[in-house]
């Protein structure tokens, strides 16, 4: 039975996450995906983006003539990639549902699971929901790939407090972990300009758990992947943090 949700989903993150994460209007991920999967996206004709955030990737794949399904569980997060795709003038079907127990309207032959989003589920237990629900949504022999953070990158970038300031809000990020029990966790603290010049101070805990490279691959091979491999992110991603260990790239494909 899936477990009561302890991470909420993105509520103030979800209104702001662009500015913060992709303030030219591309994410980090873009070069790590081309790399792993560039040769598999022109044979593809169906997707869908788990964990779709804004909307960022679905769109793109969208323009790029496959047809897609954007899933997410946070309300804010399913109206800005409405709203998104809206702008860009494609179509874009976007569900609300939780990643450990989605299920799509139809078998697709990708799914893609962008920027550690897996590692935001409550407990390390809740992965091999994941990964059959995954699994039921692919068509026989499709592929998914995904990223995810390491002990070491916990250890790394999810530790300190980091500022940041735009017109009209203010973010503290307090990161901490416990990479010794696979946890970590970063406590946002907003100070938000309201329509009459005050400032609202508003607060959000998000919380991640981790894997083995081990503990990954059998809950794949589990739930009915016969092939999943892994490459080192940091050579694709431009942030000194993430240096080798810190972060993997997965790429599991369903059995025929």
């Amino acid at each position: 039975m899936i477990t009561t949700i302890r991470n909420r989903p993105y509520k103030y993150l979800a209104e702001f996450y662009d500015r913060i994460f992709t303030p030219g209007g591309s994410t980090i991920e873009e070069a790590a995906r081309q790399a792993v999967i560039g040769s598999i996206l022109p044979r593809v004709q169906s997707a869908c983006d788990l964990a779709c955030g804004t909307g960022t990737t679905a769109v793109n794949l969208a323009k790029s003539g496959i047809r897609t399904i954007a899933v997410d569980n946070s309300p804010g997060m399913c109206r800005l990639a409405r709203k998104k795709a809206r702008r860009a003038g494609v179509v874009l079907r976007v569900l609300r549902a939780d990643m450990r127990g989605f299920q799509l309207p139809e078998r697709v032959d990708l799914i893609i699971c962008e920027g550690d989003a897996i590692n935001h589920l409550d407990h390390k237990a809740d992965l091999p929901h994941v990964a059959r629900s995954v699994a039921s949504a692919l068509r026989s022999g499709g592929w998914f790939y995904f990223d995810v953070n390491n002990r070491a990158g916990f250890e790394s970038y999810w530790k300190d407090t980091w500022w940041n300031e735009k017109s009209g809000w203010v973010l503290v990020m307090r990161n901490g972990n416990d990479a010794a029990n696979d946890r970590a966790w970063c406590d946002l603290e907003w100070f938000i300009r309201s329509g009459r010049g005050n400032w609202v101070r508003r607060r959000e805990r998000v919380e991640e758990v981790c894997w083995s490279a081990k503990e990954i691959r059998a809950i794949f091979k589990s739930a009915g992947f016969n092939w999943v491999r892994a490459w080192d992110a940091s050579p694709y991603f431009k942030n000194p943090l993430i240096t080798p260990g810190c972060r993997t790239l997965y790429l599991a494909q369903r059995a025929s």
